[in-house]
């Protein structure tokens, strides 16, 4: 293998990895993608490449819908809620506000609801500015077909996803807040931090214990989280953590990782809440991922 191809791997690999965790949702699944590309990439005259990046990204787009298509039979059968995997995030992507804005938990959530063809268009046009005919090329449809499917993506994201960003003072503010209320019991303040039509996302991948559908209204989420404290077989503690480059909570029992907290602040209250105990999704809480649109 040329020493300029080895080169030109290392130096995009992190955006590959962001290539494909957006597209699927599982760190584990990008590494695999890598891989994958890798060995595609080692094949490859590089005479006839002109733009390594443009070249390399399709390699992995490519790979990643063929996993995701494999993925998405995995969900089927899968046991409760499935959200994407938590990566603890260094805090500079929040400088990065369309990167941030486009890993975080929220969205990656509404991406779920995106045929795999569609979350590709959306995450390589949104996030990472191709053009469509560089999209064409990676999805193997033409640019106009690449154009009604990015058109069709964004309106159904927008449709779904909540619109307010909220900067991270605000949103560490308000996770405080939430634990304080949690941790002294107090209901009526835990009602004030939550939004009246709040709802909670919560996935155990039927290995911890976890809501298997949503749960909603604050009343509901008030008392799901008091009781879970009450039932918990040990002591549980809140610890500030960033996630998918936003503020969040890593939730430790008797001292050990046992979940991970962020949720989506609309005006000061918590709209939204994900919630990952599935223990094969927290391996990517120990060192920080990074991340990169460029």
């Amino acid at each position: 293998m040329p020493r300029s191809a080895t080169d030109a791997f290392v130096t995009h690999r992190n955006l590959l990895f962001t290539v494909a965790y957006e597209i699927l949702g599982s760190a584990a699944d990008a590494e695999d993608v890598l891989q994958e590309s890798w060995l595609r990439w080692a094949e490859v005259d590089l005479d006839e490449v002109r733009e390594p990046r443009a070249y390399l990204v399709r390699i992995a787009t490519r790979q990643a819908l063929n996993r995701l298509r494999s993925l998405e039979r995995r969900k089927e059968d899968y046991v409760g809620q499935w959200l994407p995997e938590p990566l603890l995030t260094a805090p500079d992507i929040a400088e990065d506000v369309v990167l941030a804005d486009s890993v975080s938990m929220a969205l990656m959530v509404v991406l779920e609801s995106l045929a795999p063809t569609e979350r590709a268009v959306f995450v390589l046009r949104e996030t990472f500015g191709f053009s469509h005919p560089e999209i064409a090329e990676a999805v193997d449809r033409s640019p106009a077909a690449v154009r009604q499917i990015a058109h069709r993506a964004r309106e159904h994201v927008a449709a779904r996803r909540l619109h307010h960003r909220t900067d991270a003072a605000e949103a560490r503010r308000t996770l405080d807040a939430f634990t304080r209320s949690i941790e002294t019991g107090d209901v009526q303040a835990l009602m004030d931090v939550l939004a009246p039509d709040v709802v909670v996302l919560a996935d155990g991948g039927g290995i911890k214990q976890a809501v298997p559908n949503a749960v909603r209204g604050a009343d509901r989420v008030a008392r799901l989280f008091l009781g879970g404290m009450s039932k918990a077989p040990g002591t549980l503690t809140a610890r500030p953590t960033a996630v998918n480059g936003h503020p969040a909570l890593a939730i430790d029992l008797d001292g050990e990782l046992d979940g991970v907290f962020s949720a989506q602040i609309r005006d000061g209250r918590i709209a939204e809440i994900y919630y990952v105990r599935n223990p094969e999704k927290l391996s990517r809480l120990s060192s920080a991922t990074v991340l990169t649109a460029r």
